[in-house]
């Protein structure tokens, strides 16, 4: 679709808006949506950048709505993973990213057509072949020794535009779960790793997830389809299971956290986690998302070993009060 038409279609949108609602849009983007649109987690289009907004605005805005209500199966939760928002407020939301690209997609339909300008045609001017004369043969210049080969420069093939290109398990569907000689882990050159059972056909009776490398590790422990070995020396050792869940609330309207030790010691030790990773005290751990991203606290595992920081609701599970929530910002108007 033609650039122009994107911009129609934009203009339409923000007139139909209500100016009413402009700072309820705001509003709700700052606590809901910038978690992802600031940074583009997830493939989620950024606020203020056209071209990630271009396409999407191509197909009109009621698809844009519909997405932003009901979600989609890319990584869009249904409003954001706030079903108590109404819908005129998510509208809003989605509005107020539109108006931060208004003035970009305009740019950028007047660059092609600053273009449409055929260019003049020059006639070439022709010239008449000058006589040349015949120059003496110069001597032979002396034969310098061969340069050394230049020594091999290894160069890494991964690409350094990509932000999670340290996050394996957000790789395409595609590239996970390859045979061992492709995974990038194993050495291709030994012979023992080609003996390696291939990890599709490792997990095809195991029950199935959407994120990371699409298996559900917890569900297949509850199912006794796998049984982690708790001690390396001592096959007959039983895990240590706690019972405890650990909330962390969360400012704003985003859920708040929910770490659950009970699937984890299933799986790990206590030592695993604590005190390197985390102390176990009250207060004394700084976790937050930039964190996680770059691979410390809960991104030591997650998004390497276990699933990726994509699935926001994996986490943050505890629902908050809506009403409670916005009740100050009521207030102090």
């Amino acid at each position: 679709m033609k650039i122009s038409k994107t911009i129609a279609l934009l203009a339409t949108a923000l007139a139909l808006s209500n100016p009413a609602l402009a700072d309820v849009g705001k509003d709700v983007y700052t606590k809901v949506c910038v978690t992802c649109h600031a940074t583009g987690l997830a493939g989620a289009p950024r606020y203020g950048n056209a071209a990630d907004w271009g396409p999407r605005v191509s197909g009109g805005i009621a698809g844009l709505y519909q997405s932003a209500l009901k979600g989609t199966p890319k990584g869009m939760p249904a409003k954001g993973g706030h079903m108590t928002l109404p819908d005129a407020d998510v509208k809003a939301a989605v509005d107020y990213m539109l108006g931060s690209v208004k003035d970009a997609l305009k740019t950028a339909k007047a660059e092609p057509e600053a273009k449409k300008e055929e260019p003049k045609k020059v006639e070439a001017k022709k010239e008449e072949p000058k006589k040349v004369e015949p120059k003496a043969a110069p001597a032979p210049a002396p034969v310098a020794a061969p340069a050394p080969a230049p020594t091999p420069v290894a160069v890494s093939t991964a690409s350094s535009e990509d932000v999670n290109s340290f996050n394996r398990l957000l790789k395409p569907a595609s590239k996970r779960n390859l045979p061992p000689p492709e995974d990038g882990i194993h050495d291709p050159a030994n012979d023992g790793t080609h003996a390696l059972q291939p990890p599709l056909t490792a997990f095809g009776t195991l029950p199935k997830s959407m994120a990371g490398n699409r298996i559900n590790w917890v569900e297949a422990i509850a199912q006794k389809k796998i049984n982690p070995r708790y001690d390396r020396n001592d096959p007959k050792a039983e895990p240590i299971v706690m019972d405890l869940n650990i909330v962390r609330e969360v400012k704003g309207s985003m859920p708040d956290v929910v770490y659950p030790h009970k699937q984890h010691t299933e799986w790990l030790d206590c030592s695993n986690c604590h005190p390197a990773i985390f102390v176990p005290q009250k207060g004394a751990n700084q976790i937050s998302m930039a964190a996680i991203l770059l691979g410390e606290k809960c991104g030591v595992c997650h998004g390497k070993v276990a699933f990726p920081v994509s699935e926001c609701r994996s986490c943050h599970s505890k629902k908050k009060d809506m009403a409670k929530v916005a009740a100050p910002a009521v207030e102090s108007k």
